[in-house]
């Protein structure tokens, strides 16, 4: 904590994965967290198990310094708009976890406040582990509206009390941490690598091969690699595979990763950049989610899923460890 900035009363609102996180490592820090939770909702009681205070998210926030919005990205607007906005005691600070709602203009926060962003990089459960083992998940941070002058140290040391000085906190804007969080997801982590797993996993059922192996092969081994690019990288992944499988990787991963794919994945940025992606996402979630609704229950009912279901089912190692989703409380008006 920075010696002159004075302690900070926090409301936390919303309880999911990151909220949860977020206030247990808040208040482990020093901090004085309440929690601002709908009455009835699915994890009021939670909260109140683990010793919090749990107020209505109006409530919660009258009386805090700052205010964090751990809520999903579609119920904020509303959220801001009908209970923060008109709750908010003058000069608090208003962070966020994610910039989308501010970036692209959905929320006008309010002149007096500051307005700040602190992602950790890394899923709810992983943000509570690695701070429960005396380690952290490295934090970015952005001010967006700095109207007492201390902004950034408030940020910082929301950061600190998450665990992320304990491995590393680097300073962005709200720009770009939404368009390359955005672009990350579609292009890799989620749209990417999914599509590319579903593709192989085709490619090989549809040349005979058995639905079990193809899916040892494109999908269950996956982890093995991606586990050794987050220890050390692509150098990491090279000095732990075959000469046979680094002679594969060299001649055969720019044949289906050409340069079409990264033309491609500048038009993703391009729509990120402009607003169509929000625009598209904001209109479909208006309408009642009909397309995801379909896309998703398309992704389900995919056969890898089916096959991979039945495999995972004898893999009992994997029940202890399953990960836990990381959804977030939606704790609008």
């Amino acid at each position: 904590m920075t010696s002159n900035l004075p302690q900070p009363k926090i409301a936390v609102v919303g309880y999911g994965s990151q909220g949860r996180a977020h206030a247990l490592n808040l208040r482990e820090s020093g901090f004085d967290v309440v929690v601002g939770l709908r009455a009835g909702g699915p994890t009021e009681s939670k909260a109140k198990a683990d010793g919090f205070v749990v107020k209505s998210p109006a409530d919660a926030v009258k009386d805090a310094d700052l205010v964090a919005v751990l809520t999903p990205d579609m119920v904020q607007k509303k959220l801001y708009n009908e209970v923060l906005a008109p709750n908010m005691k003058q000069g608090a600070v208003l962070l966020f976890a994610h910039g989308l709602n501010v970036h692209f203009g959905m929320i006008e926060p309010r002149a007096d406040l500051d307005v700040v962003l602190v992602a950790p990089k890394g899923p709810g459960a992983l943000v509570r582990r690695e701070y429960e083992i005396g380690r952290g998940v490295p934090c970015i941070y952005a001010v967006y509206q700095d109207k007492s002058g201390k902004a950034e140290q408030y940020a910082l040391a929301y950061a600190a009390g998450l665990g992320g000085a304990r491995a590393n906190i680097i300073k962005t804007t709200f720009k770009e941490e939404t368009e390359t969080d955005l672009f990350g997801e579609q292009a890799v982590l989620c749209g990417g690598a999914s599509s590319l797993v579903q593709a192989g996993f085709e490619t090989l059922v549809e040349a005979g091969y058995q639905p079990e192996i193809a899916y040892y092969e494109v999908l269950h081994e996956l982890k093995l690699i991606v586990d050794l690019f987050y220890e050390g990288g692509i150098t990491r992944m090279l000095e732990f595979i075959s000469e046979t499988a680094q002679y594969g990787d060299f001649v055969s991963g720019p044949r289906v990763i050409d340069a079409s794919v990264k033309a491609r994945m500048k038009d993703v940025l391009t729509d990120i950049q402009n607003g169509t992606f929000t625009k598209n996402w904001v209109a479909e979630y208006e309408a009642g989610l009909p397309n995801y609704k379909k896309w998703q229950q398309a992704d389900k009912d995919h056969a890898i899923e089916k096959v991979g279901q039945q495999l995972r089912a004898k893999m009992v190692w994997l029940q202890a460890n399953a990960s836990q989703p990381d959804t977030d409380e939606q704790a609008a008006a």
